[in-house]
């Protein structure tokens, strides 16, 4: 890190959003001025900053200076002072109102503002109404400042400030100082961790109950990240205990208090007399849990809205019909499956690749239509959904633009206003957490089937619980699965080989076309041949565009072989910075045009959702501004904070893959990926791929994930309370 400290001369550009600044600095003791970029949030020209960061040469923009740091200084001269009121701070001060006001009270103008500001009413022409009103935005101005020094003085990034203040407004300093675990439950990219490091700062005590109850809820809330829907009392507790270093009896204190005034929710699903094993919630899990155990319930015992327009008796008929007229032959498993479709109010639909789920799906579609029926289908991201799309001739939706989630944070369709459907087809349902399926499930219409279709043995969720697989293990939802291959005539070796892993075999190597294995022992030598394979081999050998078909899964972020390291050396080989070719870095990723990326949340304000791919196609390093064609053909801008959803997408983890397939997968595979290396890990890794799968890696890694089938179970409730009678 390096120093530098000089005058505010001017502002090139400033964003609202995250503070992100381009400015010009002239340097103590020089005559010149640099350019210095960065977040620095409610400067002004005149102010004296210390900066701290480094040099950098930007290919298009030349030497800057990236600032880390900084801390600002009032301007002491009457003239600083000038430009400083001047610059645009006050709303309602510009450079003559500035020059008058400091023409009236010299160097102690700084000092009337602070302590006097009733005494603006002296200078010449300004009203004691318009006094009133840049007295308090000056109070404004210093609050944000205040907010600013308290956050660096406590070693925190400045945008993070930003975030506090956007949302509290004036208040902000006060909840920070008073209720600093509040930021955690509510203030976007603060987390518990930023929080604790905040009222550590501040002198609040370890034990102190109010850091107890947020260590408790960040300790469930991290837990649902494992894709847990609650934990058992004694295991909550003593997590809790250890992440806050304090004694377990300290937190059983706070913890009996936070479920007596349920803040925290406890259930007594599991038949144990243990209080130790009592499942404890987060209210809106457990909500979530009850609300989709109640609603299959309902679905199961409703009456069938579809039953009584297909009889038994012309069931050859309506198959001979798809077969002669629409080309469709279904094998009796798929004649089986959309029979139950459309005589069952809800059932599940299962089966791997290449075993006719989208071919029964299309000809239920064909069946509904013909008769007038009104069928809608949904997936959990837009790449499933377009896929569901292109398998049945019919628009598939994400299921929040299904549910019609508004920026405001709901979901528009609900119990009140349902769906308009006879019939709702969920897609990828592995994919289904708890609390997405309890808003599905509020908004279909009473009298309207419901097919879950999926592959259990896939990951799960990403988000809490595992609804497929929990629904499947209840046995009170009638369940087709699918079981013959017929993908290529059943001479894919993605397919079979897939079934292979499934059942806990070997891939047969060497005997597929369409599947290989490269050895590479050391996590140097897998990541090197892995690029070695995607930009070289693989485009010489198939003709597949190595930025457009090849897709790298990992089963980590980290370390030489992860996501992250892959990323930058693919971005290296694939999209090297040039001359003339625009770029911008953000934090230790550099965004460059033609990069592949990814977005990383659902943003319905934009109409982008987690794990939509583009290419960036523009660059303005200078706002910053990163333009991105996504594969539907639409561009979309991003700026400021909005540059924090994307990433790199030349290498994916394995589970933001789910949903999509891809011509090409690579997956590297080493035993420093345990304790990942799972069999349905590496099965979805494989399914995901169309033509061609490539594993690199240690033979014996694919032994171990093939051989690890008893995945650590996640704590849900659904399958028992589904069970109950």
């Amino acid at each position: 890190m390096q120093q530098l400290d000089g005058t505010l001369e001017r502002i090139t550009f400033q964003s609202e959003s995250d503070g992100y600044t381009v400015a010009q600095l002239r340097p103590l003791g020089k005559r010149h001025t640099v350019t210095i970029v960065g977040n620095l949030p409610g400067v002004q020209p005149g102010e004296q900053l210390s900066l701290e960061g480094e040099w950098r040469d930007h290919p298009t923009h030349g030497r800057q200076f990236h600032v880390q740091r900084y801390r600002s200084r009032l301007p002491a001269t009457v003239d600083g002072i000038r430009r400083y009121l001047g610059s645009g701070l006050i709303k309602g001060v510009g450079p003559v109102l500035a020059k008058r006001i400091t023409e009236t009270f010299g160097k102690y103008t700084l000092e009337v503002l602070d302590r006097e500001p009733e005494r603006l009413s002296e200078v010449p022409g300004l009203g004691r109404k318009k006094a009133v009103l840049i007295a308090e935005a000056w109070r404004a101005q210093q609050r944000i400042k205040d907010l600013m020094l308290l956050l660096q003085d406590l070693g925190l990034p400045t945008g993070v400030a930003v975030r506090i203040y956007r949302h509290y407004g004036d208040d902000a300093l006060r909840v920070v100082q008073q209720e600093p675990y509040r930021l955690a439950d509510e203030v976007d990219g603060v987390g518990f961790r930023t929080a604790d490091a905040i009222a550590a700062g501040l002198g609040i005590a370890r034990d102190d109950p109010q850091r107890i109850a947020a260590g408790l809820r960040y300790t469930l809330a991290q837990a649902s990240d494992e894709g847990h829907c609650y934990l058992p009392a004694g295991e909550l507790t003593r997590r809790a205990a250890s992440l806050l270093s304090v004694t377990t009896a300290a937190v059983t204190d706070v913890f009996t208090q936070m479920v007596a005034t349920n803040q925290l929710w406890r259930d007594p699903i599991v038949a144990d007399p243990d209080p130790d094993r009592y499942p404890i919630y987060l209210p809106p899990l457990a909500f979530a849990e009850i609300g989709v155990a109640n609603a299959i319930r309902r679905l199961i015992q409703q009456r069938s809205s579809l039953a009584a327009r297909y009889a038994p008796s012309r069931w050859n008929l309506v198959f001979a019909h798809l077969a002669e007229r629409r080309g469709i032959n279904l094998s009796d498993q798929q004649r089986r499956a959309v029979q139950t479709a459309l005589t069952t109010p809800v059932m599940l639909l299962t089966g791997g690749p290449g075993t006719g789920k989208t071919t029964s799906l299309r000809a239920l579609v064909m069946l509904l239509q013909a008769r007038g029926y009104r069928p809608l289908l949904a997936a959990p991201t837009g790449r499933a959904a377009r896929r569901l799309s292109e398998a049945t001739g019919l628009e598939a939706r994400t299921i929040h633009r299904l549910l019609e989630y508004g920026p405001d944070g709901t979901f528009r369709r609900n119990a009140e206003y349902p769906l308009d459907c006879d019939l709702l087809v969920i897609d990828e349902a592995s994919m289904l957490d708890i609390v997405l399926a309890n808003q599905l499930l509020k908004a279909i219409p009473a009298g309207a089937h419901l097919v879950i279709v999926g592959d259990a043995d896939q990951l799960p969720s990403v988000g809490p619980g595992r609804v497929l697989g929990d629904v499947i293990e209840s046995g009170v939802v009638p369940r087709v699965h699918l079981d013959a291959i017929f993908r290529q005539a059943a001479g894919s070796g993605i397919a079979a080989n897939a079934r292979r892993i499934n059942e806990g075999h070997l891939p047969e190597w060497g005997a597929h076309d369409d599947f290989y294995f490269f050895a590479a022992a050391t996590p140097e030598r897998c990541a090197a041949l892995t690029v070695e394979l995607v930009v070289e081999r693989i485009p010489r050998r198939f003709g597949f565009d190595p930025r457009r078909d090849i897709q790298v899964l990992s089963p980590t972020h980290k370390g030489v072989a992860g996501v992250a390291a892959l990323n930058a050396a693919l971005q290296a080989a694939l999209n090297p910075p040039r001359p003339g070719v625009a770029e911008y870095h953000s934090g230790a990723t550099i965004f460059r045009v033609g990069d592949r990326v990814i977005q990383q949340r659902n943003d319905y304000d934009r109409d982008v959702y987690n794990g939509d791919v583009g290419e960036i196609v523009a660059v303005d390093p200078t706002g910053p501004t990163v333009m991105v064609r996504f594969e539907d053909g639409r561009t979309i801008r991003y700026n400021g904070l909005d540059l924090d959803d994307l990433t790199l997408a030349y290498a994916l983890s394995v589970h933001k893959s789910q949903g999509s397939e891809y011509p090409v997968v690579v997956l590297p595979l080493l035993l420093s990926h345990q304790p990942l290396l799972q069999r349905n890990l590496i099965y979805t890794a494989v399914t995901r791929a169309r033509q061609l799968v490539v594993i690199v890696g240690d033979r014996r890694a694919v032994e171990v994930a093939i051989a690890a089938a008893n995945v650590e179970r996640r704590y849900t409730g659904l399958s028992i309370r589904l069970g109950r009678t």
